[in-house]
Parts: structure tokens; sequence; C-alpha cells
């Protein structure tokens, strides 16, 4: 690749290429083809939003938008940071569309939704960080579809103070924030976060709404051991997080983080019930589990497993 070829990532282009090894016969997924993938594509474009679906390359996106779904990417398509993982682009973002809340609010409404996700790129140039676009976004789904149940996927908010207690008194029904690896890996992987601020930001959500159900998600594959992993469960817990989920990583271009090993669905059973032994009320780890992938049906069994374990079920 040479420096005047288009490229999605030009802030990678010097990187050295990370080869990843061969995929197993267990990761297999279809491309988004079908005619209702094609109608989510065009009111995608009509409204002018985006979807983390397709900037972070989401493996399940054919399935996905062969239902209908879709987790839409509020404060545009352009990160201020550069994670080693993630396929989102780089760079300066620009202004946010104060349109932006309402168009999403019609789509969940055009598309039916019964439950909705919305994450967003790290707008670290922001004074709130994003958190006043979280909350209109929330805001005008229920005005807007107000029988749709609302999850979000934030950033970590990083050095704006008390923008997390203002997305949380929003009231979403589901906030997640991704620790995404382990704290050994954060340099590489993540060196814009800080582990230990991501697990107190989902802390303070509990402090701030206890109701509020929490969910976090890390990516295996990167050269994490299981003792690690097995901690962030502990960790995760502590922070009274209701939900986890764990999925292996993929590396979108040779440019980013290169995959370590793939494992193996045995090994993903294993992390599920000892994450269930922990106390979770919900967790998904498969190869191909992502932090919103059948975030809808999720949601009711989380609904029923509290309900359960408060014994009014």
């Amino acid at each position: 690749m040479n420096e005047s070829s288009p490229v999605r990532h030009p802030e990678k282009i010097h990187r050295p290429d990370n080869p990843s090894p061969r995929k197993p016969e267990w990761i297999r997924v279809k491309a988004p083809t079908s005619a209702e993938a094609a109608d989510v594509r065009k009111l995608m474009r009509e409204k002018n939003l985006h979807t983390v679906c397709e900037e972070a390359a989401c493996p399940n996106i054919g399935e996905c938008w062969k239902h209908r779904h879709a987790t839409f990417m509020i404060l545009g398509d352009t990160c201020t940071r550069a994670c080693a993982f993630c396929n989102v682009k780089t760079g300066k973002p620009g202004a946010v569309d104060p349109l932006e809340p309402e168009n999403l609010a019609q789509s969940v409404k055009a598309m039916g939704l019964k439950h909705v996700v919305i994450t967003s790129v790290d707008r670290d140039d922001l004074a709130d960080g994003g958190a006043f676009q979280f909350i209109a976004s929330i805001e005008r789904v229920r005005a807007v579809s107000p029988g749709t149940t609302v999850e979000i996927l934030t950033p970590d908010f990083r050095d704006k103070a008390g923008s997390v207690e203002a997305v949380a008194k929003a009231k979403p029904d589901v906030f997640n924030h991704n620790l995404e690896t382990v704290p050994r890996l954060y340099p590489t992987i993540r060196p814009g976060a800080r582990y230990f601020e991501s697990l107190r930001l989902l802390q303070k959500v509990k402090e701030v709404e206890p109701e509020i159900f929490t969910k976090s998600g890390i990516m295996v594959g990167l050269g994490e051991e299981r003792h690690e992993v097995l901690q962030v469960m502990d960790d995760l817990r502590s922070a009274d997080v209701d939900f986890l989920t764990i999925g292996q990583y993929l590396q979108p271009t040779p440019k980013h983080a290169a995959v370590a090993r793939f494992v193996t669905p045995a090994e993903f059973d294993d992390y599920k019930a000892m994450a269930r032994a922990k106390g979770f009320l919900l967790v998904s780890a498969s190869p191909l589990t992502r932090s919103s992938h059948h975030a809808d049906q999720d949601f009711l069994e989380l609904k029923s497993a509290r309900a359960r374990q408060r014994g009014l079920g």
C-alpha cells in the first residue's frame, strides 16, 4: 500500500502489517445481501445516520440487518482516538449534527424497533464528551417511539466531569460500556483509555440509578491469559455489572492489532460457565458474540433474570 492510495485509516498507514492466523471453521459469516439489509442501508443514508455495524465492520451485520436491526452510532463517524482493535476511522471530527437525535428517533419508528442500541465514537474534543447528544437521543426515541426500550453503549467520557452521571439520569434501560480487554493489554490495545476509570464508570451508573441494567464486554484472542479474564469478571462483579459479553477479536485490517489466537468454542463455554457462577444475571460468550448482537432478546432475558433473582418471577 502506498501513501497515495485511498485508505480508511490514514493514521495507521505507517504501521507495520500484523499477520493474523487463518480463521478457523467456526468463524463463518454472511455478507449483508438481503433485501431487508438494502432497506436498512437506504434508510441510514436518507437520514444521514451512521451504524457501528458498518463502521466497525461487525461480522454479524448480515444477520442483524436481515432482521432489520441496527446499532446506531451518533456524534459522527470519526473518532478522536486510534485504538489498535477498532475499524472506526480516526481524525478530527466534524460538528455535531443537531438533527441527529430526531433522525435517529424517526428511523427507530420506521424500522419498528422494540429495542434500540445507540453507541458513539469517542469525542474527546467536546466539553462533555458527547453526553448531551446521548441524552437528546434517548429523549427523542422515547417521545417518538414510546414503546421502544433504549440501550446505550458509551465511550468512557474521560476527563469530562459529570457526563456519566448526566447520561445515567436520562435512565436508559441498559447502560453499556466495554472494558474491551484485560488491563495488561491497555497500553497497546486501548492506549487512550484507563481500565480502572472504565470500571469506575460502570460503578457510577449504579450509584446514580440502581435500577439501570449495566453491561460490559471484552474481546479475547489478543494475548490475554485465562486468569486475567477471570479477574476482569471479578472486577465487573465488584462494580455490580449485570451482563457480560465475551467475543473473539477479529482483525479489521493488516494495520490493526494481530489476532494472537482463535479461542475455541469450548473455551467460550468455559468462560460462560465461570461468569454465571460469579453472579452475572446474563452472559453471552461465543466466537461471534458482539455487544449489541441479539440485544433485544437479551434485554428480555435480563428482566426475567432480575425478576427471578428478586423472587418475582
